[in-house]
């Protein structure tokens, strides 16, 4: 076959392929045309993929994510460059690397991959069906106590470490301390981490509306850019929201500063209606609001009846 019938073949072929994909097209819309019905699967399906790129984004956020999305990004560009040069040996090696990278990715970030599971076990969707209810601390009132506790604490220069937990769970965390399920008290979480008593090292857990447990082990976060006037609480407050939705406040017993960690990142140095702020946000509003959502509800009922 000469050059000619080649690229006349070639031709044909490329007519043919792009009749055969405007036709399909054609016929495809033709049927949504007839039967819109058919148009529910498709948006829907266009719906969940937009759900999960937002999702996908904002879980990116964290550093270490970035760095591996850049890595990724870069190991593609090198092997389609190695494949475009023709560079045998180099291409060999990274489409070889590509088998066992998976696995590697798996062991290297399984914090992050089990963070994101539990998170999508505690969504808002199985609260909805009845699964797992919300159970943050709920009232205005709770958090101000809170916030005298560590106010009284920061000016005592006495180190503190409280945890408060949001959706996902951390009965090991409580496990490992001390149980006491006791109401929210600013006198009892100053008392608690009195220097040289029984409960002041480790964490202190709130759960709810009530101070679950002290003493409690939290993992600590390594990461290698922490600054190194920091101590252990607050690598352990940084660890614990990393592997967790939970807000961690931290009492420097050196300085006296009030510091936050939330979602992986530590705030140094935070004024008390700062930390009011936060923790009304986090906490309080989305209880309020959905109060005020039910109250609404019920009203709506007692109108209609």
């Amino acid at each position: 076959m000469g050059k000619a019938e080649k690229k006349a073949t070639g031709s044909l072929l490329k007519i043919n392929f792009n009749t055969y994909y405007q036709e399909h097209i054609l016929n495809y819309m033709g049927e949504l045309y007839k039967y819109p019905i058919k148009l529910i699967p498709m948006i829907l399906d266009i719906a969940i993929v937009i759900f999960l790129v937002y999702k996908f984004i904002k879980f990116s956020k964290d550093s270490r994510v970035r760095q591996l999305l850049k890595g990724i990004l870069l190991y593609i560009l090198l092997t389609a460059l190695s494949s475009v040069l023709q560079l045998t040996i180099i291409n060999y090696i990274l489409t070889s690397f590509l088998s066992y990278g998976v696995i590697a990715l798996i062991v290297i970030f399984q914090p992050e991959l089990r963070r994101a599971l539990e998170q999508l076990g505690s969504n808002k969707l199985t609260r909805f069906i009845g699964i797992e209810k919300d159970k943050y601390v709920q009232t205005k009132e709770d958090i101000y106590k809170i916030v005298i506790a560590v106010n009284e604490l920061a000016k005592s220069q006495t180190g503190a470490l409280i945890v408060l937990e949001k959706d996902i769970k951390l009965t090991e965390i409580i496990d490992s301390g001390v149980m006491i399920n006791s109401e929210i008290s600013p006198q009892l979480l100053v008392n608690i981490f009195v220097p040289n008593t029984p409960l002041h090292d480790g964490a202190v857990v709130i759960r709810a509306n009530r101070i679950t447990a002290a003493a409690c082990i939290l993992p600590l976060a390594s990461d290698q850019d922490i600054a190194k006037e920091l101590g252990t609480r607050h690598r352990a407050a940084l660890g614990i929201s990393k592997e967790s939705d939970s807000v961690a406040i931290v009492v420097s017993e050196e300085t006296g500063k009030i510091s936050l960690a939330r979602n992986g990142v530590l705030l140094v140095d935070i004024k008390e209606e700062t930390l009011k702020q936060i923790l009304i946000k986090d906490f309080a509003e989305k209880y309020n609001t959905k109060q005020n959502k039910v109250k609404k509800i019920t009203q709506k009922i007692k109108i209609k009846k």
